[in-house]
């Protein structure tokens, strides 16, 4: 008896418009003949305490299925994520790829103090305990959270659309620095600094509590020079916008950001339109506001639904994937 190997792409509620453009894209990959993929049929069931329930509408039995979701405002999006992954198991699916552009909790990666959680290994857990056979996921807060998983990651780098950017920009500014916003983001900021062959800043931070930044300094020559700061993501904006500040007022020509999550929590839009950066680049791994009082002038969304489509395309068809996994 033959069972046809098939794709089906379904997303949860927080990704559908990211996981709509992976379909495009995805479609855009395939040769002339090859069925097209869809975004497969789902809806959820709210019960009125604020519980939910996930509903595949449409068969999966015997299929690979790719679920997408951002697990941004982690609590209801994760639990969502893993509700529908166990829907999947349960309804037969050969396999299930739990595809999450922004992965939530990756910030507790580590006991770096006592009687804490390291959220990021428990949520390895879950997913695994949900029936997830694989992830993917883009610009980890921390490398090391792919050890927690006994399942295959693969681990998009935004720099896939933040290289060409800032190959363009170094054109058009000459002289051109990258900094990184704290000593953790020092490796990722030479990587870049190292492909664009520039020099590296870095920005040293101490903390009041979390999300409460008291001090910045900055190591490197900073005069005249055109900075790009990068990060991994902006959630308040207020180490960014801080460091953009004291790079300023060090003698800074400009500061911009590239950083991939545009969590953008709290007073963050604020922070940015009356910060001293020009320019904040982000991926759509998270969508923007659609609350037209915050003001997005000074940033710029770049997507990533391309890259998705590609790695998601090359891991159903068993190719190889490891040209992906570097800066440029």
């Amino acid at each position: 008896m033959h069972f046809e190997h098939r794709m089906e792409l379904f997303a949860c509620r927080a990704s559908k418009d990211f996981a709509a453009k992976v379909v495009d894209e995805l479609n855009g990959l395939m040769t002339e003949g090859e069925p097209k993929i869809h975004l497969g049929s789902s809806e959820v069931a709210e019960f009125s305490d604020g519980e939910f329930e996930p509903t595949f509408t449409e068969s999966v039995r015997g299929a690979t299925v790719f679920i997408i979701q951002s697990t941004f405002s982690p609590c209801e999006n994760l639990m969502e994520l893993l509700l529908t992954i166990d829907a999947a198991k349960r309804a037969s699916a050969y396999k299930v790829i739990a595809v999450m552009p922004y992965f939530g909790w990756a910030r507790q990666d580590r006991k770096d103090r006592p009687r804490v959680s390291i959220g990021a290994k428990l949520v390895a857990n879950m997913l695994r305990a949900a029936g997830a056979d694989r992830i993917m996921t883009c610009d980890l807060h921390a490398d090391q959270i792919q050890g927690f998983f006994d399942i295959p990651v693969d681990h998009v780098y935004g720099s896939k659309v933040f290289m060409p950017l800032l190959e363009e920009m170094q054109k058009k500014y000459k002289n051109m620095a990258i900094a990184a916003p704290d000593m953790g983001g020092a490796k990722r900021a030479n990587k870049y600094a190292q492909a664009l062959d520039c020099p590296v800043i870095i920005c040293h931070k101490t903390r009041e509590k979390a999300n409460v930044v008291s001090n910045i300094t900055a190591i490197g020559d900073v005069r005249d020079k055109n900075i790009f700061i990068i990060d991994d993501m902006i959630d308040t904006a207020g180490t960014l916008c801080k460091a953009a500040d004291v790079l300023i007022d060090m003698g800074a020509a400009s500061v911009r950001a590239c950083a991939t999550h545009a969590v953008l929590s709290g007073p963050a839009y604020e922070r940015i339109a009356a910060s001293k950066l020009s320019e904040v680049f982000v991926t759509d791994t998270i969508p923007l506001t659609k609350d037209p009082s915050k003001d997005t002038s000074k940033i710029k969304v770049l997507s990533m639904t391309g890259t998705f489509a590609y790695i998601i395309n090359r891991v159903y068809n068993y190719k190889p994937i490891s040209t992906e996994f570097n800066v440029k």
